[in-house]
């Protein structure tokens, strides 16, 4: 990968990447990569990111492990630009991301494995993106419901299947404990740690209008649409998160 630039938002180290320079670093990796290195780790970073790294201490220490995170929150994309001199460029929604990247698949040689969400789910996720990106090659996939114990077999079958980006669709903070807890045991050149992305290609989630998701309000139209599910969380870390960008946003990382 290329030098890369950072700032400090909400307290995290995060990239000044638009959403193609990420997929830029994703290709480049996957290129020019050492196959004997450990894949490379890609977290992203929202409102409920900042809250849990201040509540959540083994969730923090895994995020200090990423090589690159990235502004999933238009928030954090707001604070860099009203509190730092180096503002990151844009927000790089994982949902978009996730998209971005499967439309480079035929020049870029990628190879998608799933891991994540209910079986349902995953297994139409992997449909509809076969359908909407017929050079995408998706050449495994898994649901996320597995224990420990499980964990070397699954890195195996992704071994097996020569995947090259590995989507984690496992929740905050599990799918950042997974990524760095099995690193050392796969040979992709990615591990991206994706949310409920697999959801939103299903249609299980609906996305927040686009003048939501600019003004950083996408998490209003969340609560809104799945209030029991996310009442709480939402009460409990928006305001903690609004805190922390004032407060430790800055252009020295």
């Amino acid at each position: 990968m290329s030098l890369l630039e950072y700032v400090k938002v909400g307290g995290i180290k995060t990239a000044r990447l638009s959403r193609q320079g990420l997929v830029q670093a994703i290709a480049d990796e996957i290129n020019t990569r050492d196959s004997q290195s450990p894949p490379k780790l890609l977290f992203d970073a929202n409102g409920h990111a900042l809250a849990m790294a201040i509540l959540n201490r083994s969730y923090l220490e895994d995020m200090n492990r990423a090589d690159i995170i990235h502004a999933d929150g238009e928030p954090l994309v707001i604070a860099s630009r009203l509190l730092t001199n180096s503002p990151i460029p844009e927000r790089s929604a994982t949902t978009d991301l996730f998209h971005d990247v499967a439309r480079t698949a035929h020049t870029d040689g990628v190879k998608f494995f799933l891991l994540g969400a209910s079986e349902e789910v995953n297994k139409e996720c992997a449909d509809k993106m076969q359908q909407m990106y017929p050079a995408l090659d998706i050449v495994g996939r898994r649901n996320g419901y597995f224990s420990l114990e499980d964990e070397a077999a699954i890195c195996d079958e992704i071994n097996a299947s020569g995947a090259n980006v590995i989507w984690v669709g496992l929740g905050k903070p599990k799918e950042q404990a997974f990524c760095v807890r099995n690193r050392d045991r796969l040979t992709s050149a990615w591990l991206i740690t994706c949310g409920g992305c697999f959801n939103y290609v299903t249609g299980a989630y609906a996305r927040a209008p686009e003048w939501m998701q600019k003004s950083g309000l996408e998490w209003v139209h969340r609560l809104l649409t799945e209030p029991r599910k996310l009442g709480w969380r939402y009460l409990t870390t928006t305001p903690l998160a609004l805190i922390l960008l004032f407060a430790r946003t800055s252009s020295k990382v």
